[in-house]
């Protein structure tokens, strides 16, 4: 098992390593310097990613899956995609599946430098682990590694919808790559500095990588296993924590009530009142009605109204 794991985690550090002797010559590779390192630093931290969980899925008699069924007649493995009930498809960076291939724990592994991409990259796992999770019943847990650059408002979100984050903060990747030669803080125009990132950055041996890829996991390495470790733990026994019932009329309308018990559930339902499900009274609008009814104030500049007005 050791040796496999092992296996698996060179055959990917070996990927962008020698991907450029393979695929890219070098105009192509000083196309987008920046962009090319930074899949680089992606694949490297998903690599490292996968050797720390893969043990404890395997411990814990469970399959680590990383790609979908080989094609038939080359036997070469697909990417890994899952579908939801509505038949939409999302590739998934790893799965942990039990023994009968059901899958527990949707594992991601995402890297940006540039904020301008948060909103992207975080609603598309919003989307994909919500729908998936609702479609496989047997999925307990939602991991994603967030590299680089994230804004609060992005990590918020995602942990509205239950994934589980780990971060690894841009500034670490800085510090921990000048250690080996790679200036990677430049600007988002400084092609230069970029194309010399990308150039020393080749010049790393596997062993090298390997380093990096354990110094930028350190300090979250131990909390993702705990939380690992956790979620496929059999000596756990089931509850239920939550139940939810949405309501939904024919115009489209929906209502959402959660509750900590069955007894509270059954309560609810045996009170139901279906008119005042519908009346919309209640609802919450865009602004309040105090803000509706109270007139604007005129500015003191001829007139002219010079509030503010913010996203």
């Amino acid at each position: 098992m050791r040796h496999h794991t092992r296996a698996i985690y060179t055959q990917t550090l070996h990927y962008w390593h020698c991907i450029t002797e393979t695929k890219m010559d070098d105009e192509e590779k000083k196309a987008n310097p920046g962009s090319t390192i930074g899949e680089a630093m992606g694949a490297l931290i998903e690599a490292e990613l996968k050797r720390i969980l893969r043990p404890i899925a395997e411990d814990n008699d469970c399959v680590f899956v990383t790609a979908g069924r080989p094609k038939p007649r080359s036997a070469k493995p697909t990417k890994l995609k899952l579908k939801d009930a509505a038949g939409n498809e999302y590739q998934i960076d790893a799965v942990i599946a039990n023994e009968r291939m059901q899958p527990l724990v949707l594992i991601e592994s995402k890297y940006i430098r540039y904020t301008k991409h948060n909103r992207d990259k975080g609603s598309w796992v919003c989307t994909a682990h919500y729908s998936l999770r609702r479609t496989f019943p047997s999925i307990r847990q939602s991991i994603a590694v967030l590299a680089g650059n994230w804004s609060k408002s992005s990590k918020a979100m995602m942990r509205s919808f239950d994934v589980n984050l780990f971060e690894v903060g841009f500034q670490r990747i800085v510090e921990t790559l000048t250690e080996y030669g790679v200036d990677f803080a430049w600007g988002e125009k400084e092609r230069e500095k970029a194309i010399a990132a990308w150039d020393n950055w080749q010049k790393l041996t596997d062993s090298q990588f390997e380093e990096i890829a354990h110094k930028l996991m350190h300090d979250i390495a131990p909390e993702l296993r705990e939380t690992l470790t956790a979620t496929l733990s059999t000596a756990i026994p089931r509850e239920i924590r939550e139940i939810e019932i949405t309501i939904e009329s024919t115009l489209g309308e929906s209502r959402h009530y959660t509750f900590n018990s069955m007894t509270e559930t059954i309560e609810f339902l045996e009170n139901f009142d279906e008119a005042a499900m519908l009346n919309d009274d209640t609802g919450p609008a865009l602004w309040s009605t105090e803000e509706l009814n109270t007139p604007k104030q005129p500015s003191p500049l001829n007139g002219v109204d010079e509030s503010n007005d913010e996203d």
